[in-house]
C-alpha cells in the first residue's frame, strides 16, 4: 500500500509504458535494411534500455527511496503559476487553429507575464518574442508556423 504513495513508482511506471510504447511501435520498422541497420534498430534498443532502467528505478523506488506524492506538488503562489502555466498552454492550443501562431503566442505568453510585469511591459515582451521567433523560424530557417487569414 506505501507503494502506491510512492511518487517514484509512479514516475517509473510512467517510463516504462511510454518506452514499451515505443519498443512496439519500433517492431514495426525494418531491424536491418540492404544497406545496413535499418530505420528500427535505435529506437529498438534504446526503447529496450528505457524499459530496463525504468524496471530498476521502480525496484530502487520501492526498496530505498520513498518520496510522497505530497511532497512533490509546490502549495500556495507556486501552485498558481504551475496552474497559470497549464492554463496558458491549454489556451494557446484551442487557438491557435483559429488565431495562428502570432496572436495565440502573444496571448500565451501574456497570460505568463502579466502576474509578474505590469500589463504593458507584459504585452510589449510578448509581442517582441513572438514577432522574433516567426521572424527567426519563417525567414531563417524556412519552416512554416500555422498562420490565420491575414498571413499573421
Amino acid at each position: 500500500m506505501r507503494e502506491l504513495k510512492n511518487a517514484g513508482v509512479w514516475v517509473g511506471l510512467v517510463i516504462l509504458i511510454i518506452a514499451g510504447t515505443l519498443f512496439w511501435q519500433s517492431l514495426s520498422y525494418d531491424y536491418y535494411s540492404n544497406y545496413g541497420p535499418g530505420p528500427g534498430l535505435l529506437p529498438l534498443w534504446l526503447s529496450g534500455f528505457l524499459i530496463l532502467l525504468s524496471l530498476l528505478y521502480i525496484v530502487e523506488s520501492i526498496r530505498k527511496e520513498r518520496i510522497k506524492l505530497s511532497d512533490i506538488f509546490p502549495k500556495g503562489a507556486g501552485l498558481r503559476k504551475v496552474a497559470s502555466i497549464f492554463a496558458a498552454f491549454i489556451v494557446f492550443l484551442i487557438i491557435i487553429p483559429y488565431t495562428g501562431y502570432t496572436i495565440a503566442s502573444i496571448v500565451m505568453l501574456f497570460i505568463l507575464f502579466f502576474r509578474e510585469y505590469k500589463w504593458y511591459w507584459g504585452l510589449g515582451i510578448s509581442v517582441a518574442v513572438t514577432l522574433a521567433i516567426f521572424y527567426v523560424f519563417q525567414s531563417l530557417l524556412n519552416v512554416p508556423l500555422p498562420e490565420n487569414v491575414f498571413g499573421l
